[in-house]
This record gives C-alpha cells, sequence and structure tokens, in this order.
C-alpha cells in the first residue's frame, strides 16, 4: 500500500505543478488579451484621429476647389463681356465707315 500512497502522492504533486503553471499561463494570457484589447482602442483612436484630419484636408481643398470655380466663371463673364464690347466696337467703325463713304 505504501508504494501505491507515494506514487498516488507523487502524481498529486506533478498535478498541483501543472496546475501552478497553467494558471500562470492563463493569468499571462489574461493581461496579454487585457493588452490587446487596450492597444486596440488605441489604433481605433489613431484611425479616428487620421479621419478627423482627413475629412478637414477634404474641407478646405472643397472649399478651395469651390473658390477656383466661382473665380473661373467670374473671369469667363469678363472674357464674354469684353467679347461683347469688341463686337460693339466692330459695329460703331462700320457704321462709322459707311457715314464717311456717303
Amino acid at each position: 500500500m505504501t508504494k501505491r500512497d507515494v506514487k498516488a502522492e507523487n502524481h498529486v504533486m506533478k498535478l498541483k505543478r501543472e496546475i501552478s503553471l497553467l494558471q500562470v499561463q492563463s493569468s499571462n494570457f489574461k493581461r496579454e488579451n487585457e493588452s490587446l484589447h487596450s492597444g486596440q482602442g488605441a489604433s481605433l483612436t489613431v484611425v479616428k484621429q487620421n479621419t478627423d484630419v482627413a475629412l478637414q484636408n477634404l474641407r478646405m481643398v472643397m472649399n478651395n476647389a469651390h473658390s477656383s470655380i466661382k473665380q473661373l466663371v467670374s473671369g469667363a463673364e469678363t472674357f464674354n463681356l469684353v467679347a461683347e464690347i469688341l463686337k460693339s466696337v466692330d459695329r460703331v467703325s462700320e457704321i462709322k465707315e459707311e457715314e464717311q463713304e456717303s
């Protein structure tokens, strides 16, 4: 019976060591998991910040484009006005030439 007892006690001690090792590993895994979760939250924060900066830049580009388009339309209207004035000058000079020929 003592051989059995010693063998059983040795087995119990081995199982206790394994349990202790598993508890340490479990604790390490929990800490690693928490660390990964907090890192993931930080990553999401960085992504949100980058998205906000990109949105601000996009709005700035959009406003600049809008301003440029307004300037372009205004310039086109000015060119159209100049063209109309030049047509009028041609008509005036044609009328003066006709009057001088008569």
